[in-house]
């Protein structure tokens, strides 16, 4: 499958401002986490990032840690990016991070300067690109001064090695330091990647409303909540599942009778809805006006197309958000 030239791919999708930003981002964003590393099929996680493309996400979001090796997903991206959609770069939206443990020593991890830097070249090399459209600080570091990150991330841009930045898994208190920090610097902080999903709704209590005051989007990740907020767990734990696997952060013991008994009453709304779960639950994550991408995982083209189906009914009556709220209370 080639990419298509001539694509109506701009004509469906929604597009969404990052906060007061002028950057737009589509509703749903394809992460790069799993599937796309050394260990996975090369041909498929090519197939699902040019589909991607095609349904109208320009959005592709990667860490330096990302794939298996870590920093494999970034290879696969830059060669698929350099033989695939190279003429397409201006039209895309290409976002790594650093922060988590990537390179053995002092340096290989957390918010220091030196790791932050250094971590924007390396990844910027295996993407085989001049620049990142967003490059975030992944994870905070208590034993780094905030401003120091906060600082290096303003470095970034001033090099014209980022357009823009963005944090991830911060706690409340210092995202609304880092805000403004980040106005002190004049830096164009744009995005806060929270994990935000109908079975983990913390961002919703206080960090959306510090999010919006601050002029700054959210770009959520785990809508699905690795995939419980489908019907894949309903019959038991399948065989190539991530829970089979043990893989990420979820266990066996994450697949509850309470959660499964959830995902059978939010089945009878999404069918009224004309939705599976999957879209259901993506839909309802776009509900708030702070949150301008849902960031969907994939092993598959056909998970892909499903989960931007979700945008044909982003509405919500009273009575279903009132409905959902009972089940998930």
């Amino acid at each position: 499958m080639s990419v298509n030239s001539i694509s109506k791919r701009y004509d469906k999708m929604i597009y969404n401002k990052l906060g007061k930003s002028g950057l737009k981002v589509p509703a749903i964003s394809l992460g790069l986490y799993r599937n796309f590393g050394e260990q996975d099929d090369f041909s498929t996680a090519k197939e699902m990032i040019k589909k991607s493309f095609d349904l109208g996400i320009t959005h592709f979001d990667l860490a330096n840690n990302y794939g298996d090796p870590a920093g494999s997903a970034e290879l696969n991206f830059g060669t698929i990016l350099k033989d695939e959609l190279a003429s397409y770069r201006d039209e895309l939206l290409i976002s790594t991070k650093a922060g988590y443990d990537m390179w053995q020593g002092p340096y290989g991890e957390w918010g220091s300067r030196k790791h932050m830097l250094s971590s924007l070249e390396q990844s910027l090399k295996r993407l085989q690109l001049d620049y990142v459209d967003i490059y975030y600080s992944h994870r905070y570091d208590p034993d780094t001064p905030l401003e120091e990150t906060v600082a290096a991330l303003d470095t970034a841009v001033k090099q014209g090695k980022a357009l823009y930045v963005g944090v991830s898994n911060y706690p409340l208190n210092v995202t609304s330091e880092a805000i403004q920090l980040f106005k002190k610097y004049n830096t164009p902080f744009v995005v806060h990647q929270p994990n935000y999903s109908m079975f983990l709704r913390d961002a919703e209590y206080k960090l959306f409303d510090v999010l919006a005051q601050g002029g700054v989007g959210a770009i959520v990740f785990q809508p699905l909540y690795q995939g419980l907020l489908t019907t894949k767990y309903v019959q038991g734990i399948p065989k190539y599942s991530r829970v089979a696997k043990g893989v990420d952060s979820i266990s066996a013991d994450s697949v509850t009778k309470e959660r499964i008994e959830k995902v059978l009453e939010l089945k009878k709304i999404a069918e009224n809805r004309e939705q599976t779960v999957a879209q259901l639950a993506l839909a309802w994550t776009l509900r708030n006006d702070v949150v301008s991408s849902a960031l969907i995982g994939a092993s598959r083209v056909e998970q892909i197309v499903e989960n931007v189906k979700a945008l044909d009914n982003l509405n919500f009556s009273t009575e279903e958000l009132k409905k959902i709220d009972r089940i998930l209370s």
